[in-house]
């Protein structure tokens, strides 16, 4: 996928980027090829902070402005 070109979800982005950090863990790739894959990833950390920054404004306006923690949210489901 090239730099520009955005994932098509949230789960791609994120498998994306973890394919990203585990090839440069590896240690094995060039520095050109480093820099690229870094430069890539950081494009994916901001679509995924962008959508991530979405699903909860979405949230909040469906909990009419309050947003819960989960274990808050599970308590009164009995």
């Amino acid at each position: 996928m090239s730099a520009a070109q955005p994932p098509a979800s949230f789960e791609a982005a994120l498998q994306e980027l973890e394919g990203i950090v585990a090839a440069m863990e590896s240690g094995e790739a060039p520095l050109e090829e480093s820099l690229a894959q870094y430069e890539r990833g950081m494009a994916l950390l901001k679509v995924c902070q962008e959508r991530l920054g979405a699903a909860e404004q979405k949230i909040r306006l469906l909990e009419d402005g309050a947003l819960r923690d989960l274990a808050d949210a599970g308590e009164g489901a009995d």
